[in-house]
């Protein structure tokens, strides 16, 4: 078990990484669904891992995170505009 949460936690860890990287380097809106459901599955991986080992800083902030990330889908579906890129 312990090396499935340590996967989780670096897969998520990479996907967050892949996400930034795409955004900064001009591939990604920080607006389109795209990265804001990375950021979403990553922060997740890392609120598995986190809260898991008991690092409740990293576990909240990550759920912060993830809540931030839903919250801009919601209102990229509530407007009409669902840029993907």
């Amino acid at each position: 078990m312990h090396f499935a949460i340590e996967a989780v936690g670096w897969a998520g860890g990479l996907v967050i990484l892949i996400a930034y990287g795409l955004l900064s380097a001009g591939h990604l809106s920080g607006r389109s669904v795209i990265y804001q459901s990375m950021n979403i599955v990553g922060s997740a991986g890392f609120v598995i891992n986190s809260g898991w080992n008991g690092a409740i800083p990293s576990a909240a902030l990550n759920v912060i995170w993830m809540v931030i990330g839903i919250y801009t889908l919601i209102k990229l579906r509530a407007s009409g505009r669902q840029p993907h890129g």
